[in-house]
């Protein structure tokens, strides 16, 4: 029930890596002074906030993958954050609502998008558990992974180099993960094998993921 994602482009990573390089960066607990599992740094100056979040908010919103992944009602605006060597984020997890100026979104969905080469930095990954299953990531720059915001996870020390990325929390229209994930592997049938069927079980099973979304969807 996760995915890895193509969302930014060589020039956005680049736009991206520019604003971090010139930007403000304060200690991450800014944002939630109680946390003691987090030990890293984020963007706080706020016009190159506003610009970066523009850039990976765009590229998200025109990812059909995405959509198709996460069904998504309202993303939080994307913060650029950064470790360095020493820093981590020990297990934890995700605020259910997070409280925006625009309004509340809740965190169905956990993404973070990468934006160094991993071969910059020793360490790093991010470390997510899933039931018995412990998975890593370290991906390649513009590269992102969606993943439930129910789950225990971690940012690994980084050891060497800097680790630059962007995060950000998804409402999705189906909050429940298994009935996303059954509605995602069904359109995934659908595209790939709907132009092999006749035109009346095509349309068969259209309806149903119509329907299913209509009645598993919380919002228009």
């Amino acid at each position: 029930m996760y995915r890895v994602l193509d969302i930014l482009s060589a020039e956005e990573v680049a736009q991206c890596r520019e604003i971090a390089a010139t930007a403000q960066f304060v200690e991450g607990k800014v944002s939630n002074p109680h946390n003691q599992a987090k030990q890293n740094e984020q963007l706080h100056e706020h016009g190159a906030y506003q610009k970066s979040a523009a850039i990976v908010h765009k590229a998200l919103i025109e990812s059909e993958e995405f959509h198709e992944f996460a069904f998504p009602v309202q993303i939080a605006p994307p913060l650029l954050t950064r470790y360095r060597p020493g820093m981590h984020y020990g297990a934890h997890a995700d605020a259910a609502y997070l409280p925006l100026p625009g309004g509340t979104v809740r965190s169905d969905l956990s993404c973070t998008i990468f934006l160094n080469d991993p071969k910059d930095y020793d360490g790093g990954a991010l470390h997510i558990r899933l039931g018995d299953a412990s998975i890593r990531f370290k991906l390649d720059p513009g590269q992102a992974i969606v993943y439930p915001s129910d789950t225990l996870h971690e940012v690994e020390e980084v050891t060497r180099g800097e680790r630059l990325v962007a995060v950000t929390f998804i409402q999705s229209r189906v909050a429940d993960p298994f009935r996303r994930h059954m509605l995602f592997e069904l359109n995934e049938v659908a595209a790939l094998e709907g132009g092999k069927m006749s035109q009346e079980n095509f349309s068969r099973l259209q309806l149903i993921q119509a329907n299913l979304l209509r009645h598993w969807g919380e919002q228009p």
